[in-house]
Order: structure tokens, then sequence, then C-alpha cells
């Protein structure tokens, strides 16, 4: 299987992630009838967060396929698109809910909220504009897939070529992916990162992207739960 290089690896990557961005803003900026103003004003609104996480994927992931079929290999292959072993899966699920449970305890115990500002307001404004389902399915589903096919599907191929390579490209990864989250404070940003350190080394040890992917789908899951215990139980 060829392989791009490691600059071309973060060239292709960046030019993904900008030509993602750029189509999701554009629409945004043309269903808010060109006033950008309008949707700075309210970052956090679920349509819209909803809205660019559908487009910015997607298309990410699209450009990401394009640099796989220019450099002749198999799809499957270069973004590790198999089923994990039963161990490895039962293993991951059960670590990812020990890491959930010790941050969230250490959060409760700084006496930090459990739950962002960013998820409570992209919560309610989709919950008024009746577009729940969607969201649910733009944050569980569509942002882990985008995410995991970029970060631990084909920077990963490229960076990690050798043993010695493994953990350097894991934390550079982990890194850029908590980079990517600025709707959260440093406390968010710092879970992101330690979050992408597991995942990372799990998409090691099984050498399984689908893995990846429903480890990131699960810890969604838990924050959109969250959420809604936060504003419909809690008292």
């Amino acid at each position: 299987m060829r392989i791009w290089g490691y600059w071309t690896t973060l060239g292709w990557s960046i030019v993904a992630f900008l030509v993602g961005q750029f189509v999701g803003f554009g629409v945004l900026f043309l269903l808010r009838g060109g006033d950008w103003d309008s949707i700075l004003q309210t970052p956090f609104d679920g349509v819209l967060v909803t809205i660019f996480i559908a487009l910015s994927n997607p298309v990410t992931i699209g450009v990401l396929a394009i640099a796989v079929w220019l450099a002749r290999s198999d799809l499957s292959d270069y973004f590790a698109l198999k089923w994990p072993a039963a161990h490895d899966l039962a293993f991951g699920i059960g670590a990812l809910l020990v890491l959930i449970a010790a941050g969230d305890a250490l959060l409760y115990l700084t006496g930090r909220d459990l739950v962002t500002a960013f998820q409570l307001q992209s919560y309610t404004t989709a919950a008024a504009a009746g577009w729940l389902p969607a969201m649910f399915a733009a944050a569980i589903v569509i942002a882990p897939a985008g995410e995991e096919a970029m970060f631990r599907g084909f920077l990963f191929r490229g960076w990690v070529r050798s043993p010695r390579s493994v953990w350097p490209a894991i934390v550079v990864i982990s890194i850029l992916w908590a980079m990517l989250h600025i709707q959260y404070d440093w406390t968010g940003v710092l879970q992101i990162f330690i979050v992408g350190l597991f995942l990372g080394w799990m998409r090691w040890r099984s050498g399984s992207l689908v893995l990846t992917f429903l480890l990131h789908a699960l810890f969604n899951l838990e924050g959109t739960l969250e959420t809604l215990v936060l504003l419909h139980f809690a008292k």
C-alpha cells in the first residue's frame, strides 16, 4: 500500500479541513442571507451547529478519500475500516466508561460544570426549532465519523510508520484534535486531549478505525445524555 509522506499527509489533512469548513460556513452564510454578524452572535445555535457538522464532515471525508485514491491505495486498508476483535471492543468500551467516570468525578470535585455552555445552548436552541433528532445524529454519528477519518484514520496512517513513531504521532494527533474543539474552555480541551490519547492507543492496539469511531460516538452519546439529564431531570 502506498502511503503519503509526513508532510503530504499533513497538507492533505489541512486541505480537507479547510474545504469542509469553507462549505459548511458558506452554506450558513447563504442561509443567513449574507449576514455574517448573525452567525458570529449565535455560534452555539443548535440548528447552525447541526447544519455545519452535517455538511463539513462529509466534505472533509470526501477530500481525504480523493487523496487515498490518488495514492492508488485501497480505501478500506488505508483507513483501517475493519470490524474490531470482540476483546478489543469490550476492553475499549469498559476503559472509556472508566475514563468518563474519572473525568466527571474530577470536574465535580473541583466545582466545575459537567455540561458545558456549548452543550446546553446547542441543545435548547435545537429543541426549540424541532431539530433535536438531526442534532443528535450530527453529534453522535456524523462528527465522530469525520473526525476519526481525519485524525485516527488519515493522519494516523501517514504518521505511524514504525513502533518508535506510534506515541509521538498519537500525542501530536491528539493535540491537533483537541485544538479543533475551540467551543470548550481549557478543562474541556484537556479532556478531549486525554480521550484523544486513549483513542489513538486503541487505534494502534486494535488496528481498527471502526473501533475508534464507535468509542468516539459513545463518548459523544454520554455527553448528550448528561445534557438531557441536567435539563430535564436535575432540579
